[in-house]
């Protein structure tokens, strides 16, 4: 098949070539005629092979044919088959291992259909830019200032879902305390817990007051979307007039406002227990 299409490009070029003969010749000067008809096919197939190498390179390259699906081999081949694909090269597709290995992640999300845990996030925060959220009893094991006198502990469980929101809200960390030595030692735990990573949240965004009605004034005047706290009396206080609050409690009480959610605790309202 390509044999014969070669065969009569080249004889469309013969044919053109000494049509084009003829016409020059009955073009030229009476002192160029004289030329022998070798000399003016020479001619007349160099302009020939210019135009057709300028059509040539002009002409917008072909889409490449696609490639025939391979015949299963015999149980016997098999092995050596698999070495061959191995190595096959399929045009359009990155072979970076990058590039797989996030495509594969993708698959799995879409053919499994759960969620990831940023996804979650967004969807129960119904997409709120601005979250307040006490420290005592939500992100610390402790429950009170006394407590963090003597030591702050950070809760691992709360970790991923804190770093997760710090990458789509304007988190801002509060508590009350009784000394600054409680300030410092809360500052290192969040710090030793990595929560001051990069891209997350930064120090001057966690607050402290010496009073619960002045970490209730920090709320009002930072306007979240929403505000977490495990204090039923703030809770009450501000749900006039903050649009959501979550109320962090180990006995999970009934909501006290159609704006308020109870959960036992932070990773358990987004599902990560």
């Amino acid at each position: 098949m390509a044999d014969s299409s070669k065969q009569e490009v080249v004889q469309l070029i013969k044919r053109f070539g000494a049509y084009l003969t003829i016409k020059i010749s009955k073009l030229l000067p009476i002192s160029l005629q004289n030329l022998d008809s070798r000399s003016v096919g020479a001619i007349a197939g160099l302009a020939v092979a210019i135009v057709f190498t300028w059509r040539l390179l002009r002409s917008p390259s072909q889409p490449q044919r696609r490639q025939p699906k391979r015949q299963a081999g015999t149980p016997g081949s098999s092995g050596a088959n698999t070495n061959s694909n191995a190595n096959l090269v399929v045009p359009g597709v990155s072979s970076s291992l990058e590039d797989s290995r996030a495509q594969t992640v993708v698959d799995e999300f879409f053919l499994s259909g759960k969620p990831t845990l940023g996804q979650i996030v967004r969807q129960k925060l119904s997409e709120g830019r601005k979250v307040t959220c006490r420290l005592l009893g939500v992100i610390l094991e402790e429950s009170s200032p006394e407590e963090i006198q003597k030591q702050a502990t950070v809760r691992s469980p709360v970790l991923e879902v804190l770093l997760e929101i710090t990458k789509f809200c304007d988190l801002y960390l509060m508590e009350t305390v009784l000394d600054d030595e409680s300030e410092r030692k809360v500052l290192l735990a969040l710090e030793d817990a990595g929560i001051f990573t990069s891209g997350g949240l930064v120090k001057d965004k966690v607050l402290f007051c010496s009073t619960e009605i002045g970490r209730s004034s920090f709320v009002r005047q930072l306007e979240p979307d929403w505000h977490i706290d495990s204090n039923p009396e703030i809770i009450s206080q501000l749900s006039r007039f903050i649009k959501y609050q979550l109320h962090i409690s180990p006995n999970r009480p009934e909501r006290t406002a159609p704006n308020v959610f109870s959960t036992p605790s932070l990773e358990q309202f987004f599902g990560c227990v």
